[in-house]
């Protein structure tokens, strides 16, 4: 298991224990926090790992992670639209 995988891992572990405690602002900063330590994560899994495996730590993301990517679909959306 390469080191950027064990990251991930830790990340997505973060991420779901983050989601546990109640937040004034809905969780957004940590949104924000860990969306940003999270791409560079995902380049090296990419790089070290391949493509199906950061396909797979992708979705894993945004399964954990659903409001903000919902959100996020929303906005692109509506700027498209």
């Amino acid at each position: 298991m390469s080191l950027s995988l064990v990251f991930a891992l830790f990340w997505l572990l973060l991420v779901n224990l983050g989601a546990i405690f109640v937040s004034a602002d809905h969780h957004w900063r940590f949104t924000f926090v860990m969306i940003a330590v999270g791409v560079p994560i995902l380049i090296g899994v990419l790089y070290e790992d391949g493509g199906w495996m950061a396909l797979l730590v992708l979705i894993s993301a945004a399964w954990l992670m659903r409001w903000s990517a919902l959100h996020l679909a929303r906005w692109i959306k509506r700027r498209v639209l």
